[in-house]
């Protein structure tokens, strides 16, 4: 008879679920023999929880369907949760399954019990269920995958008891069709076309699905014909760019940077988007970032159809046949001397191959990485979503597993990278097509501007010493090598180009380590918070020039 996990395991192949991203235990190992039954089924080993959560947040940005994860207990999700954090704040889809102890046993409370629904609402709050029996087993399934797919997207949590995944008589279950999303309703619309033709400022702030190529041209049809700005949330889960693509400005990460963005817009029409707050609150600084004269609108709600939303606007606006804006074609030049993060970032412009996937968490090293990469040959971007350090690596994992012919570089701070580390080894057990550039510069680069800005009092010793990574410096190449990559520390612009174009030109992985000096530091790091307090008495043309410079 085929028992719980072998039932579960054809259940998730039939709704497209074919990758498992694993740290099993005990709990688990009857799904884990349960794999070589589900030839569909590939299973990715991860040597730590973190990066098993963040590699299935990878694999469903680029493959538009989930994953899975295999995680031990509460303990083991607990791990996991940051990269679930990131992955909850993209709406993107993940299907956990979470082993738990036998349930007669869990009212020994052995040393491993915890509360796992509690841990899991945390990330997964729109489904999480503990299956109770092997015959209703795979109907818990199909409903947290259909939960998982159902746009805008989720992380849904099923937890499997080890008696329920040994037991027999298990029947598999059939998948459900997630419902389709529906346009902007003729009230919305009629409502943002009145806001457009009112001659106010108005700008669409994007994200989420709508930084695809249909959505993205949608949308440029109608800056082209009604002058409407076009801007990109901060942190977008995968947004398309590059040659040919329709130029999109990403609103800045510093609030007052982002508030010099916004300062004269009058209507901002969101598209699958949240109005922009500060990422963290600031004495005697707003946490809100619309201007009190802009009024928001909401074109496309995250569940709603954002291309037929886009395309019904620019119908009635009359739009639809406007000629849209596109990236032409440009690469900087070779960097030479000395090398700095942003000849890291022209590096990789000027070198990038064609339909790469860009995996960007270099923190303040990749401030340059925008303006450099911006006419380099179409690509996408996957970014930081929550917040929560240590998403890079394994997203590269997954990105790489979701498409093996496509070039994966990935962008990571030196503090960052050791979230995560333990993600190498899995680039190098599965042969993955992954470049890792870790941008080594010695500290908690961006925790020494907060510093600052927080106005936390001048800093002495014991404290300055909690955001510096020296002594020692930490040698990536070396782990690289440790981890079965190959990996060259580099500290001149010239030997970073050369160190690249071997990277992708040889089958992966790499890792390529460049030495830099802080982006921000010294009297730049000095003046920073000065600078942005000055800003509201600027003249907007300056203010404006000041946020190219800073972060174009």
């Amino acid at each position: 008879m085929t028992n719980g996990a072998q039932a579960l395991m054809k259940t998730l192949v039939d709704a497209g679920v074919e990758v498992c991203f694993s740290n099993p235990g005990t709990s688990e190992m009857h799904f884990v023999a349960a794999l070589d039954d589900e030839p569909k089924m590939r299973a990715v080993l991860a040597l730590f929880e973190g990066v098993a959560t963040g590699a299935a947040d990878g694999y469903a940005r680029m493959a538009d369907k989930p994953a899975a994860t295999l995680l031990h207990l509460g303990c083991g999700l607990g791990n996991g949760l940051a990269n679930l954090h990131n992955a909850r704040k993209g709406k993107v889809p993940v299907v956990n399954i979470v082993g738990d102890h036998a349930t007669y046993h869990v009212k020994y409370d052995a040393q491993l019990q915890s509360d796992i629904e509690t841990v899991a609402r945390n990330v997964s709050p729109g489904f999480v269920r503990t299956a109770t029996s092997t015959e209703t087993l795979c109907q818990d399934a199909v409903e947290a995958i259909a939960a998982a797919r159902t746009a805008p997207g989720q992380v849904a949590t099923l937890i499997l008891p080890a008696d329920v995944s040994w037991g027999e008589g298990g029947v598999p279950g059939a998948p459900l069709a997630p419902p389709t999303p529906e346009p902007a309703d003729d009230a919305t619309v009629d409502a943002i076309v009145s806001a457009i033709r009112s001659g106010g400022k108005t700008a669409l702030l994007m994200g989420g699905h709508s930084l695809r190529e249909p959505s993205l041209l949608a949308a440029a049809k109608l800056a082209a014909h009604s002058g409407v700005i076009l801007l990109a949330e901060t942190f977008p889960t995968r947004m398309e760019r590059g040659e040919g693509l329709p130029p999109v400005e990403r609103l800045a990460y510093l609030a007052e940077l982002a508030m010099v963005q916004l300062t004269d817009v009058d209507h901002l029409i969101l598209v699958d988007a949240k109005a922009p707050v500060s990422f963290f609150a600031y004495p005697g600084k707003q946490s809100y970032l619309v201007p009190d004269t802009c009024k928001v609108h909401t074109l496309v709600a995250p569940d709603q159809d954002i291309t037929g939303s886009l395309n019904r606007l620019n119908g009635a606006l009359g739009a639809g046949k406007a000629e849209p804006k596109l990236q032409p074609a440009r690469r900087p030049g070779r960097p030479r001397g000395k090398l700095t993060a942003e000849k890291v970032c022209k590096a990789v412009g000027h070198l990038m191959p064609e339909n790469a996937i860009i995996v960007d968490e270099a923190i303040t090293s990749g401030l340059m990485l925008s303006v450099m990469t911006a006419g380099a040959p179409r690509h996408d971007l996957l970014t930081l979503t929550g917040g929560a350090i240590g998403q890079g690596l394994p997203n590269a994992v997954g990105a790489a597993v979701a498409c093996p012919d496509r070039p994966v570089l990935a962008l990571i701070g030196d503090g960052s990278a050791m979230y995560t580390i333990q993600a190498l080894w899995t680039m190098a057990r599965e042969r993955l097509n992954v470049t890792t550039i870790i941008f080594n510069n010695a500290s908690y680069s961006v925790l020494n501007i907060e510093l600052e800005r927080v106005g936390a009092e001048e800093a002495g010793t014991k404290a300055r010493s909690q955001l510096d990574l020296r002594g020692p410096v930490l040698n990536f190449a070396e782990m690289a090598h440790g981890m079965g990559i190959h990996g060259v520390r580099v500290d001149t612009a010239e030997d970073m180009a050369k160190a690249l174009e071997y990277a992708l030109r040889m089958p992966g992985p790499h890792l390529i380590e460049a030495m830099i000096p802080e982006s921000l530091s010294g009297v730049k790091r000095r003046i920073l918070p000065w600078m942005l307090r000055s800003l509201p008495s600027l003249p907007l043309p300056v203010t404006r020039a000041l946020k190219r410079k800073l972060a174009p």
